[in-house]
């Protein structure tokens, strides 16, 4: 899009009358540009880490929507055309009663051993009177729900047979085997498998085929389980049950014409039956404007037009629950419904309330309250009523009956809390449109050294949450207009520095990242910056999430980097971290209170910390930053010039197939660290230093080459390991500055990477053929012309568009298959801005 239509475009939206009772500009509803991308998870409703919402199917209505790390999340829409309703979101959600209920309805004993048994010893009779009898559920008190008999450690196995007798038990309908694990599985019925796997989580469901619903006896049962936990929390919990009868739902499903993912919106278009709906999913989450960023709504835009030559009445309707702000079903739950300031509000979320009180990796909020929300008016209702009523009023008369103001649920049927419109008629050349919205106030975010703080938007309590959606609903079509300026500047400059499928991959990945954070201040004003080390251990600002992720913000919006590293900076100065290098976290999301991962990492971690000072100080052009935490950098540096160049043992970021001593790349990263300290020396008029350590580590890296060199066309990937190889991605700084450390290396090394590739990229290292993808886009950021990066970057591309691995996108990969090694929802794929960051420092 040119510059100048866009400018005529804004000003004509803003000079248009505050929407929210009439049909919004249809431009809303066009993408700034066409992205053939097939990711493998779609964002739907993002924010934070735990209100980050995605469809992992090709259709928007084929499966249920997902919290990132898996966990269904209830979220519904349906469209009413001419009396027939069709399901164009989510999928209708299983309504189920006891068989053999989970401990939310009964605190159920089984027999119990944590020794392997005898062969046999999931079978019916086999004699289990020499093992214990404890109480379910079994695993790690405090991180896991009503656990009653403590059991865990790492690679510790239990065996549980809980023995059951039924009566004459209805199973005319489907059965589920309903379990929760941590870790690898097996569960058994009557002596047969039913299911096993690894991973964790809750809430498993598992539909039994007919061979394994005629397992179940009238009698005596045996409901069978072996848990394997491998590390960190241990957890297992199992029932039985039955699809209930004459369950309302939304049957009839919509056909999905096309999906288009830009940075902050989600295009769909989808045909029910003579009517074309269009859909928009708009996370506020833009980067330069912090208040947007950080306030956890999204808009939902719609807009219906006849698709053939008939005038046709629609109505629209959108539901959730309270499930959306809890951790699992069972939890009791509290929901309302109010009206304020000309908007009206459906609320829901746990009883108990406990702010940052459970931390971990995998996991939903179980605080704060989901929202839907809707500007008043007469043709559209907000409200909370029964599960099934709700849905049963909008089929039959295509509104909804609200029921009441306020319920409280104490078992797994949640009321539905919904927002519906009536559209009236529409023909080919007269359109309906609307919005809605969707949000998650989660009250306080993240207890940062022992003190609860409040997300950046709310201001300390200054704003209310329905100040936020009365800002937000009154200036629907300007924002609108932000965030497709965003989308543009996104696609465009992908688009400028590295081609189409370069643009694709940045307009996919842009809300993953975003979604990874938390804005907050600090007690002191400081902006904080806060990711979580998603679908790895869960730490809080790691400092090597920081660090791949820093083009995106280094691009666009510095402070948000500095939002990341200052709060390093200020746990070593206090003395809470007193070591000479820097801290590799804060803690476990949501809470900071001072570093959890058991082993440091200190060329890498000081080594990161030096050179993103350095980068913010060029971003800026001034080294004012850098500069409040000089005597820190020093330290560092210091510790990087002793330890750097021949790194020992130490652990390293990129040590997945095992720790090798010596290596090579995280010795560039110590060279670069020392020259990023050189830079910010110039940078702030101390020349002596500045020189002192230029030559310091121009000497590093000549004994480096000498080091490093392997048979002539290329370098190792360990100082001590000969016919190796890995990617030097730490060199980009070089190749970025223009310090001519590396030079001659560089050419050599991206030579050689090019004969190394496989169909989905270039593998990190000889060991084996995974590789991390943002490493990739690094790595190819340092290419001298366009045709060599999107050599390297384009396998990525056909990554993305081709896995079987439906997740949001994972960064950690197989070239040879182009399946997920594991890795999701992570902020590190803010590399990927590497080529545009490069381009933009020209």
């Amino acid at each position: 899009m040119k510059k100048i239509a866009w400018f005529l475009y804004v000003m004509a939206i803003s000079s248009c009358p505050l929407m929210g009772l009439a049909n919004v500009a249809d431009v809303n509803f066009t993408p700034v540009a066409h992205n053939g991308l097939r990711v493998p998870a779609v964002p739907i409703l993002t924010s934070d880490p735990f209100f980050s919402i995605w469809s992992s199917s090709d259709k928007l209505m084929d499966e249920s929507v997902v919290h990132w790390c898996d966990q269904k999340r209830p979220l519904i829409g349906a469209l009413r055309v001419d009396g027939k309703t069709y399901r164009f979101l989510g999928k209708n959600k299983l309504a189920l009663e006891s068989i053999i209920p989970m401990t939310d309805e009964l605190l159920w004993e089984a027999a119990v051993t944590r020794h392997k048994p005898a062969d046999g010893w999931m079978a019916v009779d086999f004699d289990d009177s020499a093992w214990r009898t404890e109480k379910a559920a079994f695993g790690s008190k405090g991180e896991y729900p009503r656990v009653n008999t403590q059991w865990g450690g790492n690679n510790t196995d239990i065996y549980v047979r809980r023995t059951v007798e039924l009566g004459d038990v209805n199973l005319a309908g489907d059965v589920y085997l309903v379990y929760s694990h941590d870790d690898d599985f097996d569960i058994y019925l009557n002596g047969e498998k039913l299911v096993g796997g690894g991973g964790w989580g809750l809430g498993f469901k598992h539909k039994l085929t007919p061979e394994q619903k005629k397992l179940l006896r009238k009698g005596k049962n045996v409901l069978a389980a072996h848990v394997l936990n491998g590390s960190g929390g241990a957890y297992l919990d199992m029932g039985m049950y039955r699809e209930k009868d004459g369950v309302v739902a939304f049957d009839n499903v919509a056909v999905q014409k096309s999906c288009n993912v830009m940075a902050t919106s989600t295009y769909y278009t989808m045909q029910c039956g003579p009517v074309d709906l269009d859909l928009v999913f708009t996370a506020l989450q833009v980067y330069d404007d912090l208040d947007l960023l950080s306030t956890p709504i999204n808009y939902v835009s719609y807009r219906v037009r006849a698709n053939d030559k008939k005038s046709h009445s629609v109505q629209i309707y959108f539901e959730t629950t309270p499930e959306m702000a809890v951790r699992e079903e069972s939890e009791a739950t509290r929901a309302s419904a109010f009206s304020k300031n000309g908007l009206s509000y459906a609320k829901g979320g746990t009883i108990s309330q406990e702010y940052c009180n459970r931390a971990g990796d995998q996991i939903c909020c179980d605080w704060g309250y989901a929202y839907v929300a809707g500007v008043n008016g007469p043709s559209r209702k907000v409200g909370m009523g029964d599960y099934y009523t709700m849905k049963r009023d909008f089929i039959t008369t295509g509104t909804i009956t609200p029921g009441g103001n306020e319920v409280v649920t104490r078992d797994r049927l949640h009321p539905a809390m919904s927002y519906c419109e009536d559209l009236g008629s529409v023909t080919k050349a007269t359109s309906a449109s609307g919005f809605m919205m969707m949000g998650y106030d989660d009250v306080y975010s993240i207890k940062y050294m022992f003190d609860l703080r409040k997300c950046y938007w709310a201001h300390d309590g200054k704003v209310s949450i329905t100040d936020a959606f009365e800002k937000y609903a009154a200036g629907y079509e300007n924002i609108m207009a932000h965030c497709r300026r965003v989308d543009a500047t996104i696609y465009n400059d992908g688009l400028e520095a590295g081609g189409k499928n370069y643009a694709e991959v940045l307009a996919a990945s842009y809300r993953q990242v975003m979604s990874a954070h938390k804005l907050f201040n600090d007690a002191d004003g400081n902006l904080m910056w806060f990711s979580k080390e998603n679908n790895s251990n869960g730490c809080i600002n790691t400092v090597d999430l920081t660090y791949p992720s820093a083009p995106l913000f280094l691009a666009y919006n510095p402070d948000l980097q500095k939002g990341m590293m200052t709060s390093i900076f200020e746990y070593s100065r206090s003395g809470r971290w007193t070591k000479p290098f820097a801290a590799h976290d804060l803690g476990t999301y949501p809470i900071a209170c001072g570093q959890s991962y058991g082993g440091d990492m200190p060329v890498e971690e000081s080594g990161n910390m030096v050179i993103l000072a350095a980068a913010i100080a060029k971003a800026e052009g001034k080294p004012d930053y850098a500069a409040k935490y000089w005597d820190l950098l020093t330290l560092w540096t210091d510790y990087l010039v002793e330890n750097g160049l021949d790194p020992t043992n130490q652990l390293c970021t990129d040590d997945f197939a095992g720790h090798w001593a010596h290596n090579a790349n995280l010795s560039i990263k110590a060279i670069m660290g020392v020259q990023a300290y050189a830079e910010i020396a110039q940078m702030m008029g101390k020349a002596d230093v500045a020189a002192k350590y230029g030559a310091k580590a121009k000497e590093m890296a000549d004994k480096w080459k000498e080091m490093a060199a392997d048979g002539g066309d290329h370098y190792r990937l360990a100082f001590d390991r000969p016919d190796t190889w890995s990617q030097k991605y730490n060199m980009v700084w070089d190749t970025m500055w223009g310090t001519h450390l590396f030079d001659d290396v560089t050419a050599k090394e991206m030579s050689y990477y090019l004969t190394k590739q496989n169909t989905y990229g270039l593998p990190l290292d000889c060991r084996r053929e995974y590789t991390k993808n943002d490493w990739i886009m690094w790595t190819a950021a340092m290419s001298s012309d366009l045709t060599t990066f999107q050599a390297l970057a384009d396998p990525v591309h056909k990554f993305i568009n081709e896995t079987t691995s439906r997740v949001p996108i994972s960064d950690w990969h197989h070239t040879d298959s182009g399946q997920w090694v594991s890795f999701r929802a992570r902020s590190v794929i803010g590399g990927y801005w590497m080529q545009v960051l490069k381009h933009k420092s020209k």
